[in-house]
């Protein structure tokens, strides 16, 4: 019986997906990507990276199990139009035997810049039972590989962000404003 080797899967630093176009039914009346849309964009580079440490779309068939996306933290950073190309990359920040953290960076794929960036928490979930379960060693594996070569990037500074209005920009309003606004009218 012939034993099958499997070479270790290797991860660059960061990981960097395919280009994809900004589709003309994505943009919407403002002139520019819907917000709805980055999360596709996203999403589709994160199936490109998934796929590299096993869990594609024949994982989820042949051992049922997945992946689900517990919370997920976008910052938009710079609008996109119509045929834009993008890339994305990604960062496995940390993972253990059910969780994975990551980040990605969306780029205008022939200038550079940075149009958004998204922080996830990514749940590994049992399908038949609808659960929360450890990957398996062989995916856990792989992991940790890219990890290894993650970890020499350093950490993006809003890895962790909270959202809120900080002070400085806070409005204040004075008694006869508030009053205006209680009545549903505004002065400009």
């Amino acid at each position: 019986m012939k034993t099958e080797t499997r070479a270790p899967a290797l991860f660059f630093a960061p990981f960097v997906s395919s280009a994809m176009r900004v589709e003309p039914q994505w943009i919407d009346y403002n002139g520019h990507l819907n917000m709805a849309y980055y999360h596709v964009l996203f999403d589709r580079a994160v199936d490109e990276v998934f796929s590299l440490v096993g869990l594609s779309r024949h994982y989820v068939e042949t051992r049922q199990a997945s992946t689900f996306t517990a919370e997920c933290h976008i910052l938009y950073k710079r609008e996109l139009t119509e045929g834009d190309l993008v890339r994305i990359t990604a960062q496995l920040i940390t993972f253990d035997d059910k969780r994975l953290h990551y980040y990605l960076e969306m780029r205008h794929a022939h200038e550079g810049w940075l149009a958004a960036t998204s922080e996830n928490m990514s749940l590994h979930v049992d399908m038949v039972d609808r659960k929360v379960t450890p990957f398996p060693p062989d995916i856990l594996a792989n992991l940790a590989l890219m990890k290894a070569a993650h970890t020499r990037m350093p950490l993006p500074a809003s890895i962790g962000r909270i959202i809120g209005m900080p002070h400085k920009s806070a409005i204040e309003v004075g008694e006869r404003e508030m009053a205006d606004a209680e009545d549903g009218q505004t002065r400009h």
